[in-house]
């Protein structure tokens, strides 16, 4: 029998087959920095597309100057901040969502992803604003590391639960998420939740003003605001972020129990106490401006409140404020004070002074000596007051748009002033 000498070429079947299978490989690995199908419907946005460093800035700053820049499809820091500089953010606020990312340390790598934080020229660094997910390489880092400051903690805050956390080394990815919906906050690391707590309860009051955050009296309280990427001294690679944002939840509070002042943090040496279920405000012997302001934020809100105003008047309703270093606040002011005196106007703490005042024709609705009802509508860059059911100012300001920030009710200087209030209720919008 004869056997025809057929070529078989091996090695051309081989490349055939490699390079067949490269080719299966590359169409089905997920492209890095892009939204599926499904992603898109879900509500998922890109915070990095990849190419362009296009949705970021610096900290407090209008454009990007800052050693960050795009590597092989990553966002990189170069390695070159410091806890004083450093810092990218978004151009956009957000408020409650899910957000994602892989991450890339380099060995001692120092990094982290902050979120709510306030840009104003008074903060210098965000981190005495916004909360902070740590991204640390732990076993290589040159020096000894506090609890909180290590992998995936809220940092100076909550610890997560260290057995469930499976984390690649220094020069793998990594991926991380945060949740936080409407104070319900969750850590995720690579598929798997190490932490989960609540915003704003007592316990996270208690672990604010006991710890590192003891000094920083804004840290945490934002509801609403931009994201930010830290380089703290060696590269980090970040790829694949993406948010996704969810609904804002509307509550009623009362702000004040009747009984005592929980909720609220006093500032100057003004006296603020409770009488018969009244809180009641009055001069120190200091005779200084003081504040009473709640520990929380209210961005958006419908506030009723009764007051009665008992020798001289003076006084207010910040709004969107916050307090400054030792006894000053940052803000804007429905005013209460004596008639004559634009009780329901809008005043400027600081800048402008009086945005609006109220026609004089309605200083007499003001009952002195007696309890009068202010109503209080805040919503975007709107500020609408009512005094005893009638309208006194409504006014637009892209500034108050911007702001955010807690209710403070204030005693004016030079003493002798003393008001009562009562029935502070709000609604969040």
């Amino acid at each position: 029998m004869t056997v025809k000498n057929t070529n078989f070429n091996f090695c051309g079947v081989l490349l055939a087959a490699c390079v067949m299978l490269s080719c299966i490989i590359s169409c089905t690995e997920k492209k890095h920095n892009s939204l599926t199908e499904e992603e898109k419907a879900a509500g998922w946005q890109l915070l990095f597309d990849g190419e362009t460093m296009n949705g970021w800035k610096d900290y407090n700053k209008p454009a990007l100057t800052q050693p960050w820049h795009v590597v092989n499809g990553c966002i990189q820091a170069k390695g070159d901040g410091s806890d004083s500089n450093g810092y990218i953010v978004t151009d956009k606020e957000y408020e409650n969502f899910e957000l994602s990312w892989d991450w890339n340390l380099s060995e001692r790598g120092n990094s982290g992803m902050l979120y709510h934080v306030i840009e104003n020229p008074l903060f210098k660094v965000p981190y005495v604003t916004g909360p902070e997910y740590q991204l640390i390489d732990e076993p290589n880092f040159p020096e000894k590391l506090e609890e909180w400051q290590k992998l995936g903690v809220d940092y100076a805050m909550y610890l997560p639960d260290k057995n469930l956390m499976k984390v690649n080394p220094a020069g793998e990815w990594n991926n991380s998420k945060i949740v936080f919906d409407n104070g319900h906050v969750e850590h995720w690391l690579n598929d798997v939740k190490i932490l989960e707590f609540e915003a704003w309860t007592d316990d996270w009051f208690e672990r604010k003003n006991s710890g590192k955050w003891a000094h920083a009296p804004e840290y945490g309280l934002a509801r609403k605001g931009v994201v930010c990427l830290q380089d703290h001294g060696h590269p980090a690679s970040f790829r694949n972020i993406k948010i996704k944002e969810l609904p804002r939840k509307t509550k009623e509070v009362n702000l004040f129990n009747g009984v005592d002042l929980k909720g609220w943090e006093i500032y100057g040496t003004e006296k603020w106490y409770v009488e018969d279920g009244i809180l009641v405000c009055e001069s120190g012997p200091d005779k200084q401006y003081g504040y009473f302001a709640t520990r929380e934020y209210y961005d958006d809100f419908d506030l009723t409140l009764e007051f009665k105003q008992e020798a001289d008047g003076n006084s207010g309703v910040f709004i969107r404020s916050f307090i400054e270093e030792g006894v000053k606040i940052n803000g804007w002011q429905v005013e209460v004070a004596p008639k004559g005196h634009d009780t329901g106007g809008v005043y400027e703490s600081y800048g402008r002074g009086w945005l609006i005042q109220i026609p004089d024709e309605k200083e007499e609705i003001l009952k002195e000596g007696e309890w009068n009802t202010m109503r209080i509508k805040v919503q975007g860059d709107n500020v609408t007051t009512w005094l005893n059911g009638e309208e006194m100012v409504n006014v637009n300001d892209e500034k108050i748009g911007a702001g955010k920030g807690r209710i403070a009710l204030q005693i004016h200087d030079g003493g002798g002033i003393k008001v009562l209030w009562r029935n502070l209720k709000l609604k969040t919008l």
